[in-house]
């Protein structure tokens, strides 16, 4: 997302693309009718636990590690095989995005620095930082033209002025840009979208939309599937109207497929309680 123009605010500007106002509409109906939910309001610890190991084993199908609910549950060692450790830094990382809300508004950079840190669980020099030129991406699911180093620095920092400055945009909007920024960017040597998946989840609680982190987005994008997720991607890198309306719109039914696996965690526990 190029964040040079006549406009102050590029992400709100955003938001009078067609059918985007629509999309973060129903996006806040859907939110608003989990947290209206009678177990909700008596149980939200559990269901936000489960939000998270749901919105983790999500994120983990879309980088290749699609394992059943249960084994996720079931698993305690995450060392053993690609897939294994995959599905551990998404564990790794939906568990350390709640503790980098309070950061991610003065200094976005040194979040998704320590978000690839975790991710990684590695002391390389090549861990928590942007990759340099002439360093490659593991990234093998995302096949898009890789930005240069020089590049990745700029938009970056055009990203963190952006999130540091604030923006009248709703939510939706600015979590999807930084997820699709990051996905576009693959700024680190690795676990790119894991990362750009944790950033959007940082963004929605953050804001407000969904403080209690109980309407996993990446459960929708993982629903949606990996063909309609890299399509959408590919809106977002064409950088036109109709593309990034596109992106924006498969974000938010992302978060609403997030808020229907919530809402039926919610009657589950209900007629577990009737």
């Amino acid at each position: 997302m190029s964040t040079t123009g006549a406009t102050a605010d590029p992400l709100a500007a955003l938001g009078s693309l067609p059918g985007v106002a629509e999309s973060v509409e129903s996006v806040r109906k859907a939110v608003d009718r989990v947290y209206g939910h009678r177990i909700m309001r008596r149980r939200s610890n559990e269901i936000t636990s489960e939000a998270a190991l749901r919105g983790a084993r999500g994120s983990a199908a879309l980088s290749g590690a699609d394992w059943a609910l249960e084994e996720v549950r079931r698993r305690t060692d995450f060392s053993g095989d690609d897939e294994a450790r995959v599905m551990g830094a998404a564990l790794r990382l939906t568990a350390e995005a709640g503790q980098l809300l309070s950061i991610w508004r003065q200094s976005p950079l040194r979040v998704l620095a320590r978000l690839h840190l975790v991710a990684a669980a590695s002391k390389k020099d090549t861990v928590g930082r942007p990759r340099q030129e002439g360093e490659g991406v593991d990234e093998p699911l995302i096949e898009l033209p890789l930005p240069s180093a020089a590049e990745v620095s700029g938009r970056l920092e055009g990203l963190s002025e952006l999130i540091i400055a604030g923006s009248s945009a709703p939510a939706l909007v600015t979590a999807a840009v930084v997820h699709g920024e990051l996905l576009a960017l693959r700024p680190f040597v690795s676990h790119n979208g894991l990362v750009a998946r944790a950033a959007e989840r940082i963004v929605l609680v953050g804001s407000g939309l969904d403080p209690k982190s109980v309407c996993p987005a990446e459960v929708g994008h993982a629903e949606l599937g990996r063909a309609a997720y890299l399509a959408a991607l590919d809106g977002y890198v064409s950088g036109t109207p109709e593309g990034m309306a596109a992106w924006i719109a498969h974000c938010g039914r992302a978060v609403e497929l997030g808020v229907r696996e919530s809402t039926a965690v919610c009657e589950a526990l209900q007629r577990g309680a009737a």
